[in-house]
């Protein structure tokens, strides 16, 4: 008797058979998929001929965002991206100093430097 009066219990404790569970929440899918890099080097060429076309080099983000497009790029555009980085740091931290406008000088030909790789490896800079 006790292990029928025990089963009674337990069974008003769960929750009505009707109930529906609540549905797990999924993942929205990504609005925009990721663009592929094919040929590898294709999307930091074409950041680079953007840049240079809207002379956007010095704006900040830009140059940072053609360098880490550079992930499957083959080695010469990876290579002059890097140099293209460091030109472009450089020329930041002599904002206001004299030598500024010859290091953002720099900045336009590692980035000519760069359409120039793009061009020669066969990757279009847009341009």
């Amino acid at each position: 008797m006790c292990a029928l009066l025990l089963l009674a219990v337990i069974a008003g404790c769960t929750e009505p058979a009707g109930a529906p569970a609540p549905a797990p929440a999924t993942a929205a899918p990504p609005s925009t998929p990721a663009v592929a890099d094919e040929p590898p080097g294709a999307l930091a060429c074409g950041k680079i001929g953007e840049a240079v076309r809207e002379g956007s080099l010095m704006q900040p983000g830009v140059i940072t965002g053609v360098s880490a497009s550079t992930a499957t790029a083959d080695a010469p555009v990876a290579d002059a991206a890097a140099r293209l980085q460091q030109a472009y740091e450089q020329a930041v931290k002599a904002q206001g100093a004299e030598e500024e406008p010859d290091l953002v000088a720099a900045v336009s030909g590692a980035a000519a430097e760069m359409v120039a790789v793009c061009s020669d490896s066969g990757l279009s800079s847009g341009g």
